[in-house]
């Protein structure tokens, strides 16, 4: 059992989340899709930074797959003390380099990467705040791959556009996503969304099979509870309202 004593929400969150596959929905597929939309991603050398990689499932496949460096980022030590793990299983340890930091505050020099990936995780800092601040750490021509909580329709129920205008105020639509892209210096190169496999199978299911081991160590704390509660909730949101929105991958170039 766990002492819950000084132990935050994002605490009990990333606890949640340990010795998973990814923390969010996606793929292999997703990941090696978007991939394809890259042109420059059979050129050999590349220097790519995985931002938001949490424990790393798409980064190990993205190193199985390209040829060149990674440089994973996440502001939890756990998460990438998994993907350490991870990478010297797979035999790829020398691809890819760890570095535990903030969205927010990174040390890369401007014009450093060929490639800026980041799946579900750019609305920490929100998609257009994002992608301005990112676009400087790529090279002319340079690729940004990211997935972002995306309105598949252009009208919804009032039940789950209240649930993700308060997770994540600037939902919106592909559309007004793709112009922020154009007017802040980029030429898309492809969208897509997520399949339900990538919720469900991927991410939901997993979960939901921690939930019990998860309350087992916090002793059914009203805390850990409110956690279980709350994805329950998510998810049954989801299952519900799922042809109203979905993660949309956005790969664009940049200009100049």
């Amino acid at each position: 059992m766990c002492d819950e004593k000084g132990i935050s929400a994002l605490d009990l969150e990333i606890d949640l989340h340990k010795n998973s596959e990814r923390q969010g929905p996606g793929s292999p597929e997703d990941t090696l899709r978007a991939l394809e939309l890259i042109g420059i991603a059979k050129n050999k050398g590349l220097k790519l930074a995985d931002i938001g990689c949490g424990s790393g499932g798409q980064t190990i496949t993205l190193a199985q797959h390209i040829d060149g460096r990674i440089t994973a980022v996440d502001f939890a030590a756990v998460f990438l003390d998994e993907l350490n793990e991870k990478s010297k299983a797979f035999g790829i340890h020398d691809q890819i380099s760890t570095l535990e930091r903030p969205m927010e505050d990174l040390p890369f020099k401007e014009k450093s990467f060929d490639i800026i990936w980041s799946e579900g995780a750019i609305y920490n800092m929100g998609f257009e705040t994002g992608i301005k601040k990112w676009r400087e750490y790529l090279k002319p021509g340079g690729y940004l791959s990211v997935s972002e909580i995306t309105w598949i329709t252009h009208t919804r129920p009032k039940e789950i556009e209240d649930f993700w205008r308060l997770e994540c105020p600037e939902i919106n639509t592909a559309s007004h996503n793709i112009k922020i892209l154009e007017d802040n210096g980029y030429a898309l190169r492809g969208y897509f969304c997520l399949k339900e496999d990538s919720w469900i199978t991927n991410y939901y299911q997993p979960l939901e099979a921690r939930f019990s081991s998860f309350l087992q160590r916090y002793n059914n704390s009203e805390p850990a509870r409110e956690i279980v509660k709350a994805y329950k909730a998510e998810i049954d949101l989801y299952r519900r309202y799922k042809e109203y929105f979905s993660y949309g991958f956005y790969i664009a170039k940049k200009n100049g």
